[in-house]
């Protein structure tokens, strides 16, 4: 039986009186690719954001790979406010910030590609491989750490090749095209030898062709390096070919989980989201 690598526990996002996501709670096991769809404003973005540190919840909890990492409970004013539920049974705070989530084994792209844009594709990975590195300034002013540096440039350019961008390394990254900026972006959150990956929309802007390249290369990602995958995507073609399971929230709710083919023929999911083709 696989083992569980990604928990959310009766999270909620409460921003004033408006909950973002409400009560969410779901599970990945490790191998999968899982994918989080819905409607624009359905809290998608924000529970990945809750998952990687860059929110604390308003209330509830993340478990990754077994240990408890992110708690929260209702404080201060947000008591009265609250309009989610199970606010008595978080007693703790635990908020790591996305740099310790990293660490931690998580990484994660974004809506809106961040490239470093004055970095060449190349030097863009390496700069994420020193999240790793375990040199420190004396060590570094004596070129102390040749061989982990060595060590972390072949993986560089390993990965670079398994991404198809080995003969672009020297180019600036602003320089590709989109989908190949897409892949850089991937390639940099592979440098930081996650376990888990979460993908926030990776086809949005691509054209057909791009979105069937990345459709493969998600899975490809998956057989070749051993990754778990958790992916938000509006690209129903993408979801549907390569997602083991999906949840759909709306409104910030869960209103449904399954397979594919069990999410595409829920009647609630059609209302919210997926509509009914129109006969040709």
């Amino acid at each position: 039986m696989s083992k569980n690598i990604l928990k959310v526990e009766n999270a909620t996002m409460q921003f004033g009186g408006v909950v973002a996501v409400d009560n969410l709670n779901l599970e990945i096991n490790e191998g999968e690719i899982v994918s989080l769809i819905g409607p624009n404003g359905a809290g998608k973005t924000t529970a990945f954001n809750v998952i990687t540190g860059v929110y604390a919840p308003t209330n509830g909890c993340v478990w990754f790979d077994e240990q408890k990492i992110i708690e929260n409970h209702p404080q201060g004013k947000m008591k009265k406010l609250y309009k989610g539920q199970h606010a008595g049974e978080y007693t703790h705070v635990t908020a790591p910030t996305p740099d310790v989530v990293t660490k931690l084994g998580m990484a994660r792209t974004f809506q809106n590609i961040r490239l470093w844009k004055s970095q060449t594709v190349f030097d863009n990975v390496l700069i994420a491989k020193h999240l790793r590195r375990t040199s420190n300034l004396l060590t570094a002013t004596f070129r102390l750490n040749r061989k982990e540096e060595e060590a972390q440039r072949a993986d560089v350019e390993r990965l670079l090749d398994i991404v198809g961008l080995s003969e672009a390394k020297g180019e600036l990254a602003t320089s590709l095209p989109y989908g190949k900026q897409r892949r850089l972006e991937i390639a940099r959150a592979l440098a930081t030898e996650p376990k888990l990956l979460l993908l926030d929309e990776p086809a949005a802007g691509m054209n057909p062709q791009e979105t069937n390249e990345l459709t493969e290369f998600i899975g490809q990602i998956r057989s070749k390096l051993g990754l778990t995958v958790f992916l938000i995507e509006h690209h129903m073609d993408l979801v549907m070919d390569i997602s083991d399971r999906i949840y759909v929230l709306d409104f910030g709710k869960l209103i449904a989980h399954g397979t594919p083919a069990e999410i595409q023929s829920d009647q609630r999911v059609i209302d919210a989201y997926l509509g009914v083709a129109e006969d040709a």
